[in-house]
This record gives C-alpha cells, sequence and structure tokens, in this order.
C-alpha cells in the first residue's frame, strides 16, 4: 500500500515538473512577428464635431487586427494619437485596453483632438497608430502603421482679451478680462476697475498674455475708435472707478461706462427705494456689503436706476442674468453679500449669514 502512494506521489510530481517545463517552453516561444494593423478608421475618414450635438454620441470607433507573438496569449494594446507630421515625437495615450477595439463619443473625442493640439474650429490632423505588449513588463512591443484622419473639433470657452493698464501695473499676465458671447465673435465686454490710461491685448495662439502680441489703443480722437497700429493713443477712463467694458475688435470700437453697484429691494432696510451701495475690494475684483435682510424680493442695481444695469435672474448656466428680482426666503439677520463680476459674462453672487 505504502508503494503505491509513492508510486502516486511520484507522479504527480512529474506531471508539476512537466507542466512547468511546458510553461516555460510557451514563454519561451513568444517573439514579435507582426503588429496590428488598424481597420478603421481608414486613411483620411473626416470627422466634425458639433458642440450643439448630445456629447455621448458616439464619434469614432478604431478597429485593428491582433498582433502576432507566435503563440496564443494576451496582448495590451495602448491607442496612441498625434498630430500629423510630428512622426509621435509626443505621442497622447488615448486608450489602453486588452480588446481589439475602442469607441469614444463626441466630447471625449472632443477633449481627445484638442488635448493632441488640434485649434478649435479648425479642421486639422491626427495620426494614430496602436502599440501591443505582452506580460506585466510590457515586453516585446510591436506598433502598427499609422493611420491620418481630418478632425475638427470645438470649444465651449468663450474667446477674451486682456485689458492691462495703469490700474494694475501693466502686467499682462495678471489683467482683468473680456469675454466675447461666442466663438468667433467680437463683441468683448465685462467690468474692470480703471484708473488711466489702459489697453487692450489679444492673447497669442497659445492662450498667454504678453507684449508683443496684437493690441489696441485708442486712435486720439475721443470717440471710442480702436486702432492695432504702432503708436497708438492709449484708451483713458479720466476718472477712477468701476467701470463696464465693451470693445469690438472687428468694428474697432469701445466704450467705458462707470457702474456703481448697489442692493435694492423689500429685503433691504430702505425696501424699493433706494440702493444699498456695495463697496469694490482691488485684492479679490468683488463687490461687497454688510447688510440686514428680512425675507422679500431683491436684486442688484447700477447707478441708483432701473434697467441698465441690474441682476435679478440666473441663466441655464447658474450665471447672472438682468431681469426679474432674487428671493430671500432665509432667516432675517445681518448678512455678507459678494457680487463677483470679475469673471466676463460669468457672474455670480454669495451671501452668508455674520
Amino acid at each position: 500500500m505504502k508503494n503505491i502512494f509513492k508510486v502516486l506521489f511520484l507522479s504527480i510530481i512529474m506531471v508539476t515538473i512537466t507542466s512547468c517545463d511546458n510553461e516555460d517552453s510557451v514563454q519561451l516561444t513568444l517573439a514579435p512577428e507582426g503588429g496590428g494593423v488598424i481597420t478603421e478608421p481608414t486613411q483620411g475618414a473626416t470627422i466634425v464635431l458639433n458642440p450643439s450635438e448630445s456629447q455621448t454620441n458616439p464619434a469614432l470607433t478604431v478597429n485593428w487586427t491582433a498582433a502576432n507573438y507566435g503563440t496564443p496569449t494576451e496582448i495590451t494594446y495602448v491607442v496612441e494619437i498625434a498630430l500629423s507630421g510630428t512622426n509621435f515625437e509626443n505621442p497622447f495615450i488615448a486608450a489602453s485596453t486588452t480588446n481589439r477595439y475602442v469607441t469614444w463619443n463626441v466630447g471625449e473625442l472632443n477633449n481627445l483632438a484638442i488635448s493632441a493640439g488640434l485649434t478649435p474650429f479648425l479642421e486639422g490632423s491626427l495620426d494614430i497608430r496602436i502599440t501591443s505588449t505582452v506580460g506585466t513588463t510590457n515586453s516585446f512591443l510591436q506598433t502598427s502603421e499609422p493611420v491620418a484622419i481630418f478632425v475638427t473639433g470645438f470649444t465651449t470657452d468663450l474667446p477674451k482679451i486682456a485689458v492691462p493698464g495703469n490700474h494694475q501695473g501693466w502686467d499682462p499676465a495678471s489683467a482683468p478680462l473680456l469675454a466675447a458671447s461666442g466663438f468667433g465673435q467680437t463683441d468683448y465686454e465685462g467690468y474692470v476697475w480703471l484708473d488711466g490710461e489702459f489697453k487692450f491685448l489679444a492673447p497669442n495662439e497659445t492662450g498667454g498674455f504678453f507684449w508683443g502680441n496684437t493690441d489696441w489703443g485708442d486712435d486720439g480722437t475721443s470717440s471710442g475708435i480702436l486702432i492695432d497700429e504702432d503708436g497708438e493713443a492709449n484708451a483713458n477712463a479720466s476718472t477712477t472707478g468701476y467701470y463696464f467694458v465693451k470693445a469690438d475688435t472687428d468694428a474697432l470700437t469701445y466704450s467705458i461706462s462707470a457702474v456703481n453697484w448697489g442692493i435694492i429691494g423689500a429685503a433691504t432696510p430702505t425696501g424699493w427705494d433706494s440702493d444699498t451701495d456695495l463697496v469694490y475690494d482691488a485684492a479679490t475684483r468683488t463687490l461687497s456689503v454688510d447688510i440686514d435682510l428680512v425675507p422679500g424680493g431683491w436684486k442688484f442695481r447700477g447707478n441708483n436706476e432701473w434697467a441698465a444695469f441690474e441682476y435679478g435672474s440666473f441663466d441655464a448656466d447658474g450665471y447672472l442674468t438682468p431681469g426679474g428680482d432674487y428671493t430671500f426666503d432665509g432667516p432675517a439677520g445681518n448678512y455678507h453679500v459678494v457680487l463677483d463680476l470679475s469673471n466676463p459674462r460669468e457672474y455670480t453672487f454669495t451671501l452668508t449669514a455674520n
């Protein structure tokens, strides 16, 4: 009986050793014998991404054939994207998978395109390639032939120009900004504390604000006409204060309107009869006041007059917009109210109990 158990034990050991030897043999036969081939998209495919379309709609699927390592094994595939003509010097890693396909929706592909370096709303060319490796150490790298596609991406960021000047030491990098109503538009506006002379400055191709970029000044006629030629005069705010600034870099016009902001309404101490003024803080570029409030309607109003400057409602994105009245429904008491107009066309406020 003991001999039977000895034979059985030795048999198990031999099977285990043989299995290990076979496994080692399989590992030793792994060798790169051919990378995958991209079958979709085809060379020269064109994709135009639409910001008004549902961002979860599928936009692009990349399919490829299996890489060959001489024996069946799990393969890790990495999808790389690069600007065409750069030879993948700085590839953008778009996906890593053990499948042989990847699908991106509109939002995802747009983010990839812009991150890879394409300019929004301009058609650009991207190269796609697949790299393959095996094992936990990513061994036996193989690379597919690239496929070039043409993509038109987009951005939802509003175009901006800077307003450097005497009010902030003529430093473009820290200058307050104006925003246009949409991409491709030139109707810039925003709120700026001005103190004497200033100019308007465009960003460079990377979005940075530096002297040497295109800038605009006054044509010298004091009529609100912009000019971007060398030697133009600086625009000028003769009285230091908080201004609503508009500039159209296509029509070459600009205007500044002084605005003194306050709070008015049934919720405030003086009701709808008069405003409680807000005070500007240069450090935070915000306006604020401590005020006693009771339940009721209220709004922000400029220059103690109706219609020209007022905010009493929110737009679809939660930013302040003209019209309507806000409602205070908290307990009566003293509150700190902050009106933030420093982000052009994206105005907000906070209301905090003291």
